[in-house]
């Protein structure tokens, strides 16, 4: 159901919006949906069970991260509640990381420790150098933000798994097209 295709975990939350200049399709709207989300997402295997409340946070957070994101890539002016409420998502303590005497790496930590891991995920890209690599998906109907690390920087989409397969297929048919006709 969740695409983890970016280099940055709050681009692929921000993703779990898509079509959001046309159609809306939010892929959050249950609690389960989000605990999925997580698990995929490799940032807690698990968590407790997440609450409507919890949703709602998590929600207020990516579109706060989506609002500064979307903000970077158009190079318009930060909006000061989204920015405050990422700053605050990310003052809260991230999941702790250990490691079992078998050399296992695990997580632990509430929806909260999530959230501030994504907060400070984005806080991260947009106060590094990949903001200066962020572009939006060239599909018109995709709104997927990435970071452009090709070389010549010439990436046109947000992966080649759906938007650039389509882009190709549909460039190839094009072509055909085109020499039948």
């Amino acid at each position: 159901m969740f695409d983890y295709i970016a280099d940055h975990p709050v681009l692929d939350f921000v993703a779990t919006v898509t079509e959001r200049r046309t159609r809306y399709a939010d892929r959050l709207t249950t609690p389960a949906d989000l605990e999925e989300w997580v698990r995929g997402s490799g940032l807690r295997p698990g968590l407790p069970p997440v609450t409507a409340a919890g949703l709602a946070r998590a929600v207020d957070v990516r579109e706060a991260a989506f609002t500064l994101i979307s903000g970077a890539i158009d190079e318009t002016a930060t909006d000061p509640a989204a920015l405050a409420a990422v700053n605050a998502a990310a003052a809260a303590g991230p999941p702790v990381v250990t490691l079992d005497a078998d050399l296992a790496l695990t997580r632990t930590g509430d929806l909260d420790a999530v959230l501030a891991a994504l907060a400070r995920d984005c806080i991260e890209l947009l106060g590094g150098p990949d903001r200066a690599l962020l572009h939006w998906c060239a599909d018109p109907t995709c709104t997927r933000p990435y970071v452009d690390r090709s070389r010549g920087a010439r990436r046109r989409w947000c992966g080649m798994r759906g938007c650039g397969d389509r882009a190709k297929a549909a460039a190839y048919r094009a072509r055909r097209r085109e020499r039948a006709g």
